[in-house]
């Protein structure tokens, strides 16, 4: 496993979490990172990105003012702080490292097709919100 989230848990409705995401065999600092999450039925979607060597981030409409993604290129972290918490932040989330096509850019991160492009991917950690 090449990136390991953590962080998540169980936590009520405008609450806060962050989680982490550690390269533990990938040097996060080289490449763009993303948070991405994926509800129940639902289809994968990111939420985040942080590119890699200007740290230009991006964030969903969905997310964005409540989420903040920052790199700790000393700990080879990205972090995702989260507050004000919604029970439709319910989730597995997810961090992945864009090794292939524009590796430091979060250039498209939005666009689902641009998933395949962030080829290393960690073990999700379950975010639950309750209301």
């Amino acid at each position: 496993v090449l990136l390991q989230a953590s962080g998540g848990g169980l936590v009520q409705t405008v609450g806060s979490l962050r989680l982490s995401c550690v390269g533990s065999a990938l040097p996060l600092g080289i490449y763009a990172t993303g948070w991405f999450r994926q509800a129940p039925g639902k289809e994968r979607e990111g939420i985040s990105c942080i590119s890699s060597s200007d740290g230009i981030t991006v964030y969903a409409e969905s997310v964005k003012g409540r989420f903040t993604i920052s790199r700790d290129d000393s700990k080879n972290t990205v972090d995702l702080q989260m507050n004000s918490l919604k029970p439709e932040d319910t989730a597995v989330y997810y961090c992945a490292a864009r090794i292939f096509l524009r590796a430091g850019s979060c250039l498209g991160f939005l666009s689902p097709d641009v998933q395949p492009d962030f080829g290393a991917w960690g073990r999700g950690t379950l975010v639950t919100v309750s209301s």
